[in-house]
């Protein structure tokens, strides 16, 4: 089923980016001070969201859309 396809593709690359943020950047910018810290977190995060939230909806969505085609199929076939 491509649809569900698309929801694996889309939370994997959603679950990634949060998982690359989490593990490599918070811990880098933490050895900076304060102010070099706000001044790389602030468009960071602008980019981020521009990423994150579309993956996010199309993940959720899509997902929806396969679940609701697999409690569809009737069982056996019939």
């Amino acid at each position: 089923m491509v649809i569900a396809k698309l929801a694996l593709l889309a939370t994997a690359l959603f679950a990634g980016a949060a998982v690359y943020i989490t593990l490599v950047e918070h811990p880098a910018r933490m050895l900076c001070d304060a102010t070099c810290a706000v001044a790389q977190w602030r468009p960071s995060c602008r980019r981020t969201t521009l990423m994150q939230a579309p993956l996010a909806v199309i993940g959720s969505l899509t997902a929806i859309v396969a679940w609701m085609a697999w409690v569809r199929v009737p069982p056996d076939g019939e």
